[in-house]
């Protein structure tokens, strides 16, 4: 039954529940009766993809830790688009709270289809800078957040025989130049392997798993505390990196992740897409 805005209302009937679309004589779950968590979805790229998904009608589960405001906002904007969505505080790092943050999705919006592993957190440190207490914190959500958050809705995708899973990685995992960034590369290199070793779990189920590896993007975070003078500094520096001589912004991520989540991506899994311009400054 559609709702208001067009869209498939959710159903707690499991025969009713799969609204599925035909691709070349495969069926495929449709777009507008799915439901994604997006971690880290108050802002940046985790926003822009949470808007990226709720313009095909997905309905969204609002990850956010410590900024209500913004994850209020992000609701707002996709409700605006004419999709279901809901805030949830849970920090990533604590696997308990990431279990209860996905059982109130399901309770709320209906089974989990989509899952977009967006929260991350930056650690700049050189090898004579690092300390075990920083770098614990550093892999507890860049790592350990990813895998919270798969194992608690692995279930329900492998109930259903369907899932698509998109970890927002860094080319930071690959090598760049940047000084300073060994410990968020190792993290994002983490991430790396373990979505190919769980899509090779979790393939036979119906789930994909890749990840996407952006470059330097520019966000409010990024942007953040920077006069224009200093920020247009940052930009050309690293345009003149990128064989496209551009800055890359949320959308283009978004635009990445939706393809990776997409119900005809059925075939494409355990790979990392890399999205930066075209970087020339890998070490």
């Amino acid at each position: 039954m559609p709702n208001c805005h067009g869209h498939a209302a959710y159903t707690k009937n499991p025969s009713d529940w799969h609204d599925v679309e035909t691709i070349k004589g495969r069926t495929a779950m449709a777009w507008n009766n799915q439901v994604a968590i997006i971690t880290g979805g108050a802002r940046g790229l985790g926003r822009a993809s949470a808007l990226a998904l709720a313009a095909q009608g997905v309905a969204i589960c609002v990850n956010y830790t410590a900024r209500p405001d913004a994850a209020e906002a992000t609701v707002a904007a996709i409700q605006a688009l004419g999709a279901r969505a809901i805030a949830v505080q849970a920090d990533v790092a604590d696997a308990a709270a990431v279990n209860a943050m996905a059982a109130r999705a399901e309770a709320e919006l209906g089974p989990v289809t989509i899952l977009v592993n967006s929260a991350g957190i930056g650690w700049l440190r050189t090898l004579d800078q690092w300390d075990a207490e920083g770098f614990a914190r550093l892999r507890a959500v860049n790592v350990d957040g990813v895998i919270h958050a798969v194992r608690a809705v692995m279930e329900g995708m492998r109930a259903r025989k369907y899932g698509r899973i998109v970890n927002i990685s860094s080319i930071a995992s690959f090598g760049t130049k940047m000084p300073g960034n060994a410990w968020y590369a190792a993290t994002k290199a983490e991430v790396n392997i373990l979505t190919k070793r769980f899509a090779l779990e979790l393939g036979p189920h119906g789930i994909t798993c890749n990840a996407v590896a952006p470059g330097f993007i520019r966000t409010d975070m990024t942007q953040g505390g920077k006069s224009a003078a200093e920020w247009a500094v940052i930009e050309a520096h690293f345009n003149a990196m990128t064989m496209t001589g551009t800055m890359g912004e949320a959308e283009d991520i978004a635009n990445a992740v939706a393809f990776l989540a997409a119900p005809a991506s059925r075939w494409l899994t355990a790979q990392v897409v890399t999205v930066d311009g075209g970087r020339m400054d890998y070490i």
